[in-house]
């Protein structure tokens, strides 16, 4: 199951209530922002492990997903333009 990121009545961000350890059984509550990188959809996420992954080689990124550089540069300034307004 993939996790929720945005509230499905009004588009706004959700945020961690909860969290369980699953060996100790031990729970957190609260009311916690979740980090940028899980408020970015999975795509943009499966992008920045690629890119990790890729040793931050966007010339290699675009070899492996069969695109063009110019292609691939502009999705990675895409992706640090939400990044920064994410920030925000």
């Amino acid at each position: 199951m993939k996790l929720p990121i945005v509230c499905p009545s009004c588009d706004n961000t959700l945020n961690v209530s909860q969290m369980k350890c699953p060996n100790c059984k031990t729970e957190v509550s609260g009311d916690y922002e979740l980090p940028v990188i899980l408020k970015l959809n999975r795509d943009e996420q499966d992008f920045i492990l690629n890119f990790f992954l890729s040793s931050g080689s966007i010339k290699e990124m675009a070899k492996q997903a069969d695109l063009s550089y110019p292609t691939m540069r502009n999705k990675m300034d895409d992706l640090i333009e939400k990044i920064n307004q994410l920030k925000k």
